[in-house]
């Protein structure tokens, strides 16, 4: 297992602080003793229109340097939006960082079919102002016609994928996605073998040992990657809550009867932590390449060691089956 870090944990958007810079980032993921990198495909991370080729190759060289590999880059696109002009603009935007993927030595590409997106005031992030204006925005128009849009966007950037020897990975995430039927029945309708899949535990509706071993033997060799995800918020006694929000939550009580269920089936390989906000991705090719996701709070991160030594004793339930063990 190769467990690597989330570069929005350290974005400057859910935490009272500033960002780091790439470089940074690696730095930090080497001091923490992280295999890899997973990077955000915005500003001020890693949006395509700052990384030519020559410096995505500078920055691989310095991440291969510190022995830290770039695992993959996260999309946050939304093939979603009514207007024809937008949705081309999102196929832009994600035919570049196809591009940009490569460039960097990446292999995975995260996507979504549609994403509402957040909005900052002054610095810290929100979902309210965005996640309220998607509704609005699609009310006139039919899911079936909507799911349509979203397909035909991502047929085309399939093909600008395997140009490029890029691997888009469809998370099962809101709001188009609700479960991992939805994510196989898109991944079915464009028939390429540049869109596989991206599970995430905390999004699944059902978060029970039962559920997430079915979704895991029904996308199979599928999953590229796995996502395990969530929000967290440390009260003032220090103690930590978990919180259902975009993201979901498996903690506790679910948590415990997940890890046991599946280490009874011997499917308990893995799970990954980030700090104070939760998220992972599994690059799967006989290994496990993990990214981490956000934290809401820069400064927490160095509180999270025995987390950090929790996390590889554990294993989400939908990761083994891909690998056919029983």
């Amino acid at each position: 297992m190769k467990i690597g870090l989330y570069s929005i944990t350290y974005l400057g958007c859910w935490y009272r602080g500033e960002a780091l810079t790439l470089p940074e980032l690696i730095r930090t993921a080497k001091k923490f003793g992280y295999d890899g990198v997973e990077i955000d495909g915005k500003r001020p991370h890693g949006n395509p229109l700052d990384w030519p080729r020559a410096r995505c190759q500078e920055l691989q060289r310095l991440a291969s340097g510190e022995g830290i590999e770039i695992h993959g880059v996260a999309a946050n696109n939304d093939f979603s939006n009514p207007v024809p002009e937008v949705r081309e603009a999102q196929i832009c935007f994600v035919r570049d960082l196809i591009l940009m993927t490569a460039d960097l030595g990446a292999k995975h590409l995260r996507v979504f079919l549609a994403w509402w997106g957040i909005t900052r005031h002054p610095k810290l992030a929100t979902y309210n102002i965005a996640e309220g204006y998607w509704p609005i925005v699609h009310e006139r128009f039919s899911e079936e016609e909507i799911w349509g849009w979203c397909r035909e966007s991502l047929i085309e950037c399939a093909r600008y994928a395997g140009d490029m020897g890029v691997t888009l990975a469809l998370q099962n995430h809101k709001p188009m996605i609700k479960d991992h039927h939805d994510v196989l029945r898109m991944v079915r309708e464009v028939n390429s073998p540049h869109l596989q899949v991206c599970l995430d535990a905390p999004l699944m509706p059902d978060k029970s040992a039962a559920a997430m071993s079915e979704a895991a033997r029904a996308v199979g060799t599928k999953q590229v990657m796995s996502h395990f995800g969530g929000e967290f918020d440390r009260n003032p006694d220090g103690s930590i809550t978990g919180v259902d929000r975009i993201d979901g939550v498996i903690t506790g009580e679910n948590e415990a009867r997940l890890c046991n269920a599946t280490a009874k089936r011997g499917l308990l390989r893995a799970c990954r932590i980030a700090a104070i906000r939760l998220r992972a991705s599994s690059l799967l090719n006989s290994l496990y390449e993990c990214t981490f996701t956000r934290a809401k709070c820069l400064a927490q991160i160095s509180r999270t060691g025995k987390l950090f030594t929790w996390l590889r004793g554990c294993m989400v339930a939908f990761l083994s089956p891909c690998l056919g063990q029983k």
